[in-house]
């Protein structure tokens, strides 16, 4: 029986697929400690997990930055507080050994930054988990990290490979923090765009091969497997007062801008004029209730959280940010999506669900009443978009079975 840390950072969408690797793990005989922020203490014990938090409060300020929530900026401001986080981990990391033994694996996303250096200074192999696309940044088929990445993708391949050989400026932003932790614990500080991207030790990504195809420039040690789908439904499923509104009238159009979005009163004061010009029955999520206008129509719903496996088979539509946990849970529903993308992984997505004819996509900025009532309409009316999403909810099903992840998993136990 191996013990396998997990160290996932970010908002619920990044850290629900680590719960649920941790479920696949358990299931098998391992022991599994997940070491992040306090927020998830709860849930990670709900489902199981051993719990040891992070100190500091990184994540927080990160996701209390209204520069995480736009284009160009989010990236710069999650590597900021990312480095910053990097001797939090650690320093959890070490107390999770003390605590639970010995640990013979580690996962955690590239951001984790102290993982690496856990690696480093332990030799504990590490595996580099890809929640979504975006992440992997080479030469064939780049991902649209920014909107001139679409423009990249023009370019000759050869070209291409040279523009991204350059330094990633991202590392401006990160590298300062990472290699003070390195100082401290005795780890030679390496590029993170050239050297700490992808672990030698595996890379793991939880999309399906037709949501983003492998290309030849991807690490050789890569495995490539589903959508997770995790929303604790289990532990939490849909409470009374919301199933008590859904019995009570037609389907409704689902809205929400992400679980970790403190800034999001615009896209809400939106939501509200298009629920009252569809008169529409509406369900908004957010955590932060407070970023919802008052006086909305008699037939919104407002809801902190919902588990959206239960939720979207009962809506009509989803208008949403764009993050990969929504867009995943969106395609198993069949559910037509209407994408407002703000930041990170969310314009490479919306750029997927256009492309695959699920969904319509609208940048936030443009995300008026007048531009968004006709694309939400078309989400609602058209019958070749609906068709299409249903087609895509076939395809979902299709999971493989977990044994062949786990003994991979295994197998990266003996890397170093």
């Amino acid at each position: 029986m191996s013990h396998v840390l997990l160290l996932p950072y970010g908002t619920s969408g990044s850290t629900y697929p680590f719960i649920w690797l941790g479920r696949q793990l358990m299931a098998q005989g391992h022991r599994v400690t997940l070491v992040t922020a306090p927020r998830y203490e709860s849930i990670a014990r709900q489902a199981g997990l051993n719990f040891v938090a992070t100190g500091g409060d990184e994540l927080e300020q990160m996701l209390k930055a209204p520069s995480l929530w736009k284009l160009g900026l989010g990236l710069a401001t999650a590597y900021k507080h990312g480095g910053r986080a990097a001797k939090d981990y650690v320093a959890a990391a070490e107390e999770a050994i003390a605590q639970h033994g010995p640990a013979d694996l580690l996962m955690a996303p590239m951001i984790c930054f102290g993982a690496r250096v856990l690696r480093e200074k332990l030799r504990i192999p590490l595996v580099t988990v890809h929640l979504y696309p975006m992440m992997i940044i080479k030469a064939h088929l780049p991902p649209v990290v920014i909107p001139p990445f679409l423009w990249l993708r023009q370019l000759p391949l050869l070209l291409r490979r040279f523009i991204l050989w350059f330094p990633n400026p991202l590392d401006l932003f990160a590298y300062p923090a990472v290699r003070r932790c390195c100082a401290e614990h005795g780890v030679r500080p390496r590029s993170l765009w050239k050297h700490w991207w992808d672990s030698p030790d595996g890379v793991l990504t939880l999309f399906p091969d037709w949501f983003a195809p492998p290309q030849p420039d991807w690490p050789k040690n890569l495995l490539q497997w589903d959508f997770p789908l995790e929303d604790m439904a289990a532990e939490r499923p849909l409470d009374d007062a919301m199933a008590k509104f859904l019995a009570e009238g037609e389907n409704p159009v689902l809205f929400t801008a992400g679980t970790g979005h403190f800034h999001a009163e615009a896209f809400f004061a939106t939501a509200a004029k298009l629920v009252s010009e569809l008169g529409c029955r509406a369900v908004f999520i957010t955590p932060n209730t407070d970023q919802v206008p008052g006086g909305l129509p008699s037939g919104v719903f407002v809801s902190a959280y919902a588990p959206f496996s239960q939720l979207l088979p009962r809506a009509r539509a989803f208008v949403h940010h764009g993050g990969i946990g929504t867009t995943s849970q969106c395609l198993a529903a069949g559910l037509p999506q209407l994408v407002v993308p703000m930041s990170l992984d969310q314009p490479d997505n919306a750029d997927r669900v256009k492309r695959f004819g699920v969904g319509l996509t609208l940048s936030m900025g443009r995300f008026t009443v007048e531009r968004a009532l006709p694309l939400l309409r078309r989400c609602l009316e058209d019958e070749t978009l609906r068709e299409k999403a249903s087609t895509y909810a076939l395809r979902m099903r299709d999971q493989r079975d977990s044994d062949v992840l786990i003994a991979w998993l295994e197998n990266r136990m003996q890397a170093i």
